[in-house]
């Protein structure tokens, strides 16, 4: 068995005249969380739709744990838990009862089953209340209980914490990273949330104009974005009197600079050079979204 979830290769997408995907091929595998980025209409949710079935493939393949989409859509589906959006419940049933319509649609699916998702998605204790109930939060937990019922190797999600205040967030943070290391399902996640998806992808994939820009591990993309220092002083006005461009001033004492690795020894030699005592020097790495900006060359995520 393929140790690959889902590939993707040389995906095309064509509306009437409109070229929307043009050539896109990225992989998930078994255990990876993938952050798929791009500004509003770049071709995210196209390329989930092409993978899900929802749409049809101009030109290119779709294989999930090893099958065809187009040619065995059964057997390649079949392994697959996704949320499109916003997840679909039945507000005026339990969220038990939710669960158990769609455990209906699978034979492998038994009580002790539902238990096991209501565990994992952190539910127990509101399990059998209405939906109608549920912080926007839990719905979003209640719609991944539902997408992971049938355990698939492959999840896929699309704007998962859109609306969701930070504790929300956090708790569909945990869950992922919880489902991929200790499930080993791969999960292909598109966001807007850059500095969230920081926290927990451990690959991003860039996506502009229908074409990917680039693919690789979070570090790998951040690696060499100029990062920045923050150095404190003892006698901060007088470093504002000698260094006059450049700096931002973050308090009293600190200031951050964006310089290459190699110039911090210049700097720091300069600062003892004109009387100036160095407290500290501190690196803070370019964040994904600094990374984003400076390879799409300023494409900003609105």
């Amino acid at each position: 068995m393929t140790d690959l979830a889902l590939e993707c290769t040389n995906l095309y997408k064509k509306i009437g005249k409109k070229e929307i995907l043009k050539g896109i091929s990225l992989k998930v595998e078994k255990g990876d969380i993938l952050g798929f980025i791009g500004p509003n209409g770049a071709g995210k949710t196209t390329t989930i739709k092409l993978i899900l079935g929802l749409q049809g493939i101009t030109h290119g393949t779709v294989k999930i744990n090893g099958y065809d989409v187009e040619k065995d859509f059964t057997k390649a589906i079949r392994s697959v838990g996704a949320i499109v959006e916003n997840p679909d419940l039945y507000m005026y049933l339990t969220g038990y009862e939710n669960l158990k319509l769609i455990s209906n649609l699978y034979k492998s699916v038994d009580d002790d089953r539902i238990k096991e998702v209501v565990k994992l998605v952190g539910l127990e204790n509101r399990i059998n209340d209405k939906v109608s109930k549920y912080s926007l939060g839990m719905r979003q937990r209640l719609g991944v209980a539902q997408a992971i019922l049938h355990k698939p190797n492959l999840l896929i999600l699309d704007e998962p914490t859109n609306g969701l205040d930070p504790e929300g967030i956090r708790s569909i943070r945990e869950l992922l990273v919880n489902l991929a290391k200790n499930e080993g399902m791969g999960v292909l996640i598109s966001s807007h949330n850059l500095s969230e998806l920081e926290n927990f992808c451990n690959k991003i994939c860039m996506i502009k104009n229908g074409v990917i820009i680039e693919t690789n591990d979070i570090y790998r993309i951040k690696e060499n974005i100029q990062s920045s220092y923050i150095i404190k002083v003892q006698n901060l006005e007088k470093v504002k009197s000698i260094i006059k461009q450049g700096i931002e001033i973050i308090d009293e004492n600190k200031f951050k600079i964006n310089i290459k690795e190699d110039k911090i020894p210049d700097i720091i030699k300069f600062l003892v050079e004109n009387d100036i005592k160095i407290l500290e020097v501190k690196e803070e790495m370019a964040s994904l979204e600094e990374a984003f900006l400076k390879k799409t060359g300023g494409n900003v995520i609105d």
